[in-house]
């Protein structure tokens, strides 16, 4: 049993975060787990503003998800997309039927003048998700793919029309400097918190935008907590996405130990905690060398059932670190 005192924040990307996200959901309740969701993936495309990993998040949660693509919606059509096709448009972002009318309320609510907080609340309210997700700065804040071929590349640009074909240099994120904690972010990191959870999201991408908010790490090493990583690298294979193929291409080991070893040379201290897959178990003491607790669990989480589990080896990995600080 979790206390009600304990409080929780999630770091998440997209597909892989959400899942766990959703586990967490189901063992927290709304005031104890708040939901910070990267936003430097967020683009502006045929004159719409689009969130992808928030609304993976929020279509988890709702269970409005498609469980077999891992993004967009459950039952989607694509006759918009075939009939913009058919007009030679920029079809290369696949945009559902369903999925457009988020995109469409959320371009007018931001058009009208309300925060991407606000919005997202008002988006959380319809869906029906009580544990509250927030973006991590309501500021425009764009990761940019340095390649060694193709030049500075939008990251859906990257990702989705080229398909992560050219080789990765570094990252860049747009507008950060100015950025800060969206409110919701920042009465997190106002509470009394038992531990950061970073989901298994790309270290790259979905998890140091976050943390390269300014301000954001500083305000996290001051509460003396835990911070655990669940490795989104298990069998030197991403679970989702590109992370793998980055870390070759950045010259880096692509092994849950390279996960580590980023976080650590980049945060120093600030993480604590690292949780691997049970493939990856003999890399243990190689991530407890660059000074992590480190445990095994099953992280790949395919049923409901895997996610809960690994929610709460998290939850309790966690607590075994608060109680030993």
């Amino acid at each position: 049993m979790i206390p009600e005192s304990n409080r929780y924040i999630a770091l998440s990307g997209g597909v892989g975060g959400a899942k766990l996200v959703l586990g967490l959901s189901k063992l927290l309740s709304p005031e104890q787990l708040t939901v910070i969701a990267n936003t430097g993936d967020d683009f502006e495309h045929l004159g719409l503003s689009i969130c992808p990993d928030i609304d993976t998040v929020l279509y988890t949660l709702a269970n409005w998800n498609n469980k077999t693509l891992g993004w967009g919606q459950e039952g989607e059509t694509w006759n918009f997309l075939e009939a913009l096709k058919r007009l030679e448009g920029e079809s290369w972002f696949n945009l559902g039927d369903r999925d457009m009318a988020t995109h469409i309320t959320r371009t007018e609510k931001l058009k009208a003048g309300q925060s991407l907080s606000e919005v997202i609340a008002f988006l959380c309210d319809r869906m029906g998700i009580k544990h509250p997700v927030v973006p991590m700065t309501d500021e425009r804040v764009r990761t940019i793919v340095q390649t060694r071929d193709a030049g500075p590349l939008a990251f859906q640009h990257y990702f989705v029309r080229d398909r992560c074909e050219p080789a990765v240099d570094g990252f860049e994120f747009s507008g950060i400097g100015d950025a800060k904690p969206s409110p919701g972010f920042s009465e997190a990191l106002d509470n009394d918190l038992t531990a950061i959870l970073v989901c298994p999201s790309n270290p790259f991408v979905s998890v140091d935008p976050i943390l390269g908010i300014p301000g954001v790490v500083d305000r996290i090493r001051e509460k003396m907590i835990p911070v655990v990583v669940v490795s989104n690298i298990v069998g030197g294979m991403a679970i989702k996405g590109p992370a793998a193929k980055m870390m070759t291409e950045l010259g880096m080991p692509k092994t849950a130990v390279g996960v580590a070893h980023h976080y650590i040379e980049k945060y120093g201290d600030l993480f604590t905690g690292f949780i691997l897959d049970e493939t990856d178990a003999y890399l243990a003491p190689e991530v407890e060398a660059l000074g992590l607790s480190t445990i095994v669990a099953p992280s790949v989480m395919v049923t409901l059932h895997d996610k809960t589990e690994l929610a709460a080896r998290v939850l309790d990995f966690a607590s075994e670190l608060k109680s030993s600080l």
